[in-house]
């Protein structure tokens, strides 16, 4: 079996290590290659890793460059992704890594986003726990249209649904702090991400609120508890390249035990090739997972507070991004759903 496979964004990280996986995965055979400013240069000088297609042209993002394939990604900013898939045949599996088809509230997608609501697609982390006991796997069997997640939320969901799924945390006060490396805010240029500016120093953004992910994490976490979770979420910059280390806090209910959260969140990902609940006492590090398609958790719980804390480690551009699309890619078109893809991650 051969995939084709199309991939949007090709000069920015997300659509680089989706090429960066795909260059791996012994079913398809990469397509067209696009961008939009890029258009006309040659891979390699934008992509200088990516060896074996260095010699490939990229050529400009239109359906008509993307048609004709059996998978096309779209690795490109928020708001452009709706219109160029909107031209794509149906039978045609179309996975976005942008924010366009995440959401299922158009009022919540106005708000942070201030432009029309494109519809939402199903959800692509197929880890996820849902409030009837079913992961989101499920849902993305024969899809032909993926929303991958943003990569704040995979890790931020990842970390707490356990114990929303098995009833043991209250949903009105959640507290979720992130640190991210600079390739989370792409590949243009910004005076603040310049390595004078970030080697050395960390720095908060999109503080109260503010921060277009928020709705993403609270719909996944509220899908989880089957009622409305609140979140306080807050992004920090990190000085790395790449990486994600979460820490989510939530009040547990009246009761419950550090031995029931272990038993939740255990359970949850019993068997699951890529979430990691650590031994006890083994805390994540950011190290772990670079360049893998893996999460590694660990969780406590604070009896002085009434809290369990979960924190969690995910590369932005593997499992939070790239990796994510490739995992549902393989189980839309029934694959063996770790088809290309890493466990292990790189160090030093």
């Amino acid at each position: 079996m051969t995939i084709t496979a199309a991939v949007s964004g090709a000069s920015g990280y997300a659509g680089g290590e989706v090429l960066r996986l795909l260059a791996n995965h012994p079913e398809v055979e990469i397509g067209a290659i696009t961008a939009h400013s890029s258009a006309g240069r040659r891979l390699g000088e934008l992509q200088p890793h990516l060896l074996s297609l260095a010699g490939r042209g990229i050529v400009e993002t239109t359906a008509e460059n993307l048609a004709g394939h059996d998978v096309v990604f779209l690795a490109l900013p928020h708001g452009a992704s709706a219109e160029v898939a909107a031209a794509l045949p149906e039978g045609t599996l179309v996975i976005d890594a942008g924010a366009d088809h995440r959401l299922e509230d158009p009022e919540a997608w106005f708000r942070f986003y201030q432009s029309e609501h494109a519809g939402t697609w199903p959800y692509g982390l197929p880890e996820l726990p849902l409030a009837d006991g079913s992961k989101q796997r499920g849902r993305l069997v024969g899809a032909r249209r993926i929303a991958v997640p943003g990569c704040y939320p995979t890790s931020a969901l990842l970390a707490l649904t356990p114990g929303f799924t098995a009833g043991l945390l209250e949903a009105d006060d959640v507290v979720i702090v992130s640190a991210s490396g600079t390739s989370g805010a792409g590949k243009a240029a910004k005076p603040h991400l310049l390595g004078s500016e970030v080697m050395g120093s960390m720095s908060p953004y999109g503080v109260g609120g503010g921060h277009r992910h928020t709705p993403e994490i609270e719909q996944g976490l509220s899908n989880a508890a089957g009622e409305r979770v609140t979140v306080s979420f807050t992004p920090t910059l990190a000085p790395m390249s790449r990486g994600i280390l979460t820490t989510a806090t939530a009040r547990v209910r009246e009761g419950v035990t550090a031995a029931q959260l272990r038993e939740a969140w255990e359970s949850a990902y019993a068997g699951e090739a890529f979430v990691h609940v650590l031994p006890t006492g083994q805390w994540p590090a950011t190290q772990m997972v670079v360049g893998s398609n893996s999460a590694a958790l660990q969780l406590a719980f604070d009896p002085h507070a009434g809290r369990v804390i979960v924190s969690s480690v995910i590369d932005n551009l593997t499992k939070g991004t790239a990796g994510g699309a490739v995992q549902s890619m393989n189980i839309a078109l029934g694959l063996p759903e770790g088809t290309g893809l890493n466990q292990l991650g790189v160090a030093p």
